[in-house]
């Protein structure tokens, strides 16, 4: 059994309509999943299908659609969370530091997701990533350099860059 806590308003989007979300996940992980609505959820079912489980769970409460929740299914893609609490030393400089993140308009988290075929979400005091696992450190470093107070055209290159290594890992067959 594993317990996870989600922000209240985040339980309508675990639940998903007429609680189809959830099924998908208690079918997908052969969990049985209670949720209160203060946002603790109960996993039940086998340690494995848990510890998967969990992960959508924690996702979903951290931001993602469940759709790109759901990508965690596939065996290849992991998440992992950034704590922006621990990079910033106040409230003012959690704003700030999510807004270098998304950037005008959404296009510096666009282009950090579409070179590392990743989906982000920020929400709180935290950035969530979902990756595959060959691209899943890039994502996490495209997102350290802003964290880091680096130009967004440090970025630009940095992404770049992790293009054209991922396309040749690909044409390496990787």
């Amino acid at each position: 059994m594993e317990v996870v806590r989600i922000p209240k308003e985040r339980v309508g989007a675990l639940m998903g309509r007429d609680g189809r979300v959830k099924k998908r996940i208690e079918k997908q992980y052969k969990v049985e999943l209670e949720v209160s609505e203060d946002g603790e959820v109960d996993i039940g079912g086998d340690n494995v299908g848990c510890w998967f489980a969990k992960d959508v769970v924690k996702a979903i409460g951290r931001g993602f659609e469940p759709k790109d929740a759901m990508m965690l299914f596939k065996d290849n893609y992991s998440f992992f969370l950034i704590d922006l609490r621990e990079w910033c030393n106040s409230d003012n400089a959690i704003r700030r530091v999510k807004g270098r993140v998304i950037g005008e308009e959404g296009k510096i988290k666009g282009e950090i997701e579409e070179a590392t075929d990743s989906r982000l979400s920020v929400y709180g005091h935290t950035i969530g990533i979902i990756a595959p696992a060959e691209t899943m450190e890039l994502a996490k470093d495209a997102v350290e350099i802003i964290l880091r107070g680096a130009k967004h055209s440090a970025l630009v290159h940095f992404l770049g860059k992790a293009r054209d290594r991922i396309m040749l890992e690909r044409l390496r067959g990787k």
